[in-house]
Order: structure tokens, then C-alpha cells, then sequence
């Protein structure tokens, strides 16, 4: 497989259910790849987006939230956990198979963690137990008003 941003498809863990993102323009799982539009706009747009991501989060002075350094590119279904909303509803914000811009943080003095995704339009930090259990939303905004 061929990628458009570089990354080597041999060493990926999701190489046998991927189907390359140069053979589907960017949307190797059959959804947008994050990546793969900012690759294709330019050479420096993926990473002026993830400094305007950075300054985002860390922008919302979450207290006992680590310092967000980097963004890593992340399949929606790792990062699609489940939220209880006060009504009693069960929602999934993201979609499965599109590629997000995220990372894993922990929450200083203690063992939850706070997960943090963007893609062009929105970002969320939420807070969880070990493998995204007792997940509770911590923001969740429209952070880019202008079109990617």
C-alpha cells in the first residue's frame, strides 16, 4: 500500500483491514483521513493545524490536564467511547472509520486519564478510567469556525 502522508503501511497494526489511503484519496476505512487532507493541501498544513490544535486545548486551562505536546493520528474507533448524557442517553460523538487527531493525557494525581480529538471542526477532552470506562465529557466545542 502507498500512503499519502509518508507513514510506512508495513509496520501499521491496521494494515490487513486498511485499504490505503492513495488508492481511496484519503479515506483509507471508507471515512476522511485528517492526515491525508492536510498532506494533500500542502507540506506544512498538517502541522500548522496541529499547532493551532495544541494551542487550543491547552488554551482551556483544564487544572490537573498534562501540557498537550503532540497529536497523534487516531482511528475513530479507538477513540469513540461511550458517554452517559444527563437524560440517560448513550452517545458516540466520532465516526469509526475516520482518522482523528488525538492523544491520551494523565490526569495529575491520579489514575484517570483525559483523552483529547479533534478533527477540523470540533474538539472534545474527556476524562476516564482505564480503558475508557466511567468516560465523562469535559468540553466538547466548535473550535474552527473557518472551512479547513
Amino acid at each position: 500500500m502507498k500512503s499519502i502522508c509518508g507513514i510506512d503501511c508495513t509496520k501499521c497494526e491496521l494494515s490487513s483491514t486498511c485499504n490505503g489511503c492513495s488508492k481511496t484519496n484519503g479515506q483509507p476505512f471508507g471515512a476522511e483521513c485528517i492526515v491525508a487532507v492536510c498532506c494533500q493541501k500542502g507540506k506544512t498544513v498538517l502541522s500548522e493545524l496541529k499547532e493551532k490544535l495544541i494551542a487550543a486545548f491547552n488554551e482551556l486551562n483544564i487544572q490537573d490536564m498534562e501540557k498537550v505536546t503532540d497529536l497523534n493520528a487516531l482511528k475513530g474507533s479507538f477513540i469513540n467511547i461511550e458517554y452517559s448524557l444527563p437524560g440517560g442517553q448513550i452517545v458516540k460523538f466520532w465516526d469509526d472509520n475516520k482518522i482523528y487527531l488525538g492523544n491520551q493525557l494523565h490526569k495529575k494525581g491520579s489514575d484517570r486519564c483525559y483523552g483529547i480529538v479533534a478533527d477540523e471542526k470540533f474538539l472534545m477532552v474527556s476524562e476516564y478510567s482505564g480503558y475508557g470506562s466511567e468516560a465523562e465529557i469535559v468540553v466538547f466545542k466548535q473550535w474552527n469556525k473557518a472551512q479547513f
